[in-house]
């Protein structure tokens, strides 16, 4: 998802979902970290160490309904079970040391395995969201592959919610953000550091929604710290 600040509200989609069989080998290659993540200690979190979490934090309120992104529209189309909304989850997770090193874990192999590349360049259309199943995707397919493996291991879906932002060089960008009750944290392609949203320096448009398969707008509030991840 590259592009000006200006077309943030409307990008678009043009083609058709790739093959399932395709889909289904690649994911499998990522299968043994949702199986092996809730045994790695506190190895996997070395890094970001849960101890070193901030204390709770207020998260970025919602401000009314948002138009969606065009290509996520199509991609809820292609993989239906990836943006259906359970209100019986929990709308916020619970950070433990098992926990936060299942999503450190996550965020470094994703970052590691996926190699970046705009849409254009690989599949010459404008925007399209995937799952990166052939290991190539730009930063919303980083951020779903995320989610999906995080949501296998165990974590509640309607508390990981993709989030548009402008960022650092001023183009849209997205991210996945955490709701949690340490307040909301930021996994992002840019960098395996996993930081609250108000240290990332990037503007919050909006939002997946936590009641229904919508989004929400974050009124673009800025974050107060001026980072450059890349």
């Amino acid at each position: 998802m590259r592009f000006a600040a200006s077309k943030v509200q409307g990008s678009v989609a043009s083609s058709a979902p790739r093959r399932v069989s395709r889909r289904r080998r690649v994911l499998a290659g990522f299968a043994w970290a949702a199986l092996c993540l809730a045994g790695l200690g506190a190895n996997a979190g070395q890094a970001q160490t849960f101890a070193s979490l901030p204390s709770p934090q207020l998260g970025a309120e919602p401000q009314g309904a948002a138009r969606p992104i065009a290509a996520w529209v199509t991609f809820c189309q292609a993989y239906a079970a990836e943006c259906t909304v359970d209100r019986s989850e929990p709308a916020r997770i619970s950070l433990t040391p098992a926990i936060w090193a299942t999503i450190v874990s996550v965020n470094r192999r994703v970052n590691k395995s996926v190699e970046p590349k705009t849409d254009m360049e690989h599949l010459h259309v404008a925007d399209r969201w995937d799952l990166a199943e052939d290991g190539i995707g730009d930063c919303e397919d980083f951020q779903l592959l995320k989610r999906h493996l995080l949501a296998e291991a165990g974590l509640p879906r309607r508390a990981m919610r993709m989030t548009v932002v402008i960022d650092e060089k001023g183009e849209g960008h997205a991210v996945l953000t955490l709701i949690t009750d340490r307040g909301d944290m930021v996994l992002d392609n840019k960098t395996n550091a996993i930081v609250p949203w108000h240290k990332t320096g990037y503007v919050f448009i909006k939002r997946e929604s936590q009641d229904a398969t919508a989004w929400v707008s974050l009124g673009g509030v800025t974050s107060p710290v001026t980072t450059a991840n890349r």
